[in-house]
């Protein structure tokens, strides 16, 4: 979703999955097939997955601009620089469809994809913070809901959370307001440092496995985003091999001193890495090369 355009979390999101699926592999055997990451070039090159019967993990990235694709002209603050088709939304609609059909597949959504998600079921709308607010970034507090604390797999989220209240790594212009209409089961609020909690959603379920295990889900901040050495070295390289807006890297590398503001920071950031990406990204994995090496 990063429409071409210097993206630490497109980069992180490949480096953690290649990483998981080695892992599973190694813990399976021999016999495990090899994992493999494809990328699309949704936005910029009109590249949607002809079938969602190919994967069995789909993860939307973040990405610029405005959440609708003709508010993009290019020019206006909110496109960030960004004009482009939107002749990729009717087919990304199909997909999203024809994905939450499946009983199997998985959906993971990040940011943009998370407001791509609740444009398309219709469990929220995109509102552009204003100046009262302004652009929510670096690490900041949530606060989960009663529902992910009965939650089979996030209730360990909350239990190691203080009273519900998590802090996430943020990089957004926009909220998603619920709008009472659509599937998907509100898991965090966004909210003040006190733990009161806000009108914008920023986590959703859409669908979960019979087990419980999330299947369909999407947070509106950036889990993926890690170790903040590796990072600041990868932001460097990105840097250095790419032409990037006036801001671009100081703003990001700001974003990663959230780490350093004290260790229960960074073990809180953790926790959330864990619990909202890695982990259920792990089961997913996991779970298809169990059934595709015949050992599930």
């Amino acid at each position: 979703m990063n429409h071409g355009f210097p993206n630490l979390g497109h980069a992180s999101v490949v480096g953690r999955l290649e990483r998981i699926g080695a892992e599973e592999r190694e813990r399976l055997g021999g016999g495990a097939p090899e994992v493999r990451v494809v990328s699309y070039d949704v936005r910029r090159g009109l590249a949607v997955p002809s079938s969602a019967d190919r994967f069995p993990l789909v993860v939307g990235t973040g990405g610029p601009g405005a959440l609708d694709p003709r508010e993009n002209d290019g020019i206006s603050p909110l496109s960030q620089g960004i004009d482009e088709d939107p002749a990729w939304e009717a087919p990304l609609w199909r997909f999203f469809d024809a994905l939450l059909g499946r009983s199997d597949g998985a959906l993971f959504g990040i940011c943009h994809t998370f407001g791509l998600l609740a444009r398309w079921s219709g469990f929220g709308e995109a509102v552009a913070r204003g100046p009262e607010k302004g652009k929510s970034a670096g690490a900041v507090t949530n606060r989960l809901t009663p529902e992910a604390e009965a939650h089979l797999w996030f209730g360990g989220y909350y239990r190691t959370s203080s009273g519900g209240r998590v802090r996430v790594l943020d990089s957004r212009l926009f909220d998603i307001l619920p709008s009472g209409r659509g599937p998907g089961t509100i898991l965090a609020w966004e909210s003040n440092d006190a733990g009161e909690r806000g009108d914008a959603a920023t986590m959703v379920e859409l669908d979960r496995y019979a087990d419980g295990a999330p299947r369909v889900w999407a947070v509106n901040h950036h889990p993926e985003i890690g170790g903040a050495a590796e990072q600041r070295e990868r932001l460097l390289r990105l840097a250095s091999e790419r032409e990037v807006g006036p801001g671009w890297l100081e703003e990001r590398l700001r974003a990663l001193d959230a780490f350093d503001v004290s260790p229960e920071v960074e073990k809180e950031l953790r926790a959330t890495r864990a619990f909202t990406f890695e982990e259920p990204v792990r089961a997913v994995l996991a779970r298809a090369l169990a059934e595709r090496s015949g050992t599930a």
